[in-house]
């Protein structure tokens, strides 16, 4: 068994680990993103005591909220897309 070998497997690995790492920060990014969107629209929306059952009022108000909230997400990554694309 030569050395090389042991690099080229030991260099593989550490490809598949960073790209593996990289999925799993993605993941936690968007998790994130998740998590913030519910503060923000349950705080705007939910103004009462929430009970058993959302009112159409807080209803409607949390799926505008989110609409918007993935708009607005689309519209700032197709700009950094477009500027990219210019940059190249």
């Amino acid at each position: 068994m030569s050395f090389d070998s042991l690099d080229d497997s030991a260099s593989g690995m550490d490809k598949e680990l960073k790209e593996f790492l990289a999925l799993e920060q993605k993941k936690a990014q968007f998790q994130s993103q998740i998590n913030r969107l519910n503060d923000i629209c349950w705080d705007k929306c939910v103004t009462d005591k929430p009970s058993s059952k959302l009112d159409s009022r807080t209803e409607n108000c949390l799926r505008n909220c989110v609409d918007r909230f993935i708009d607005s997400s689309l519209a700032v990554t197709q700009r950094f897309a477009t500027l990219i694309s210019k940059q190249q």
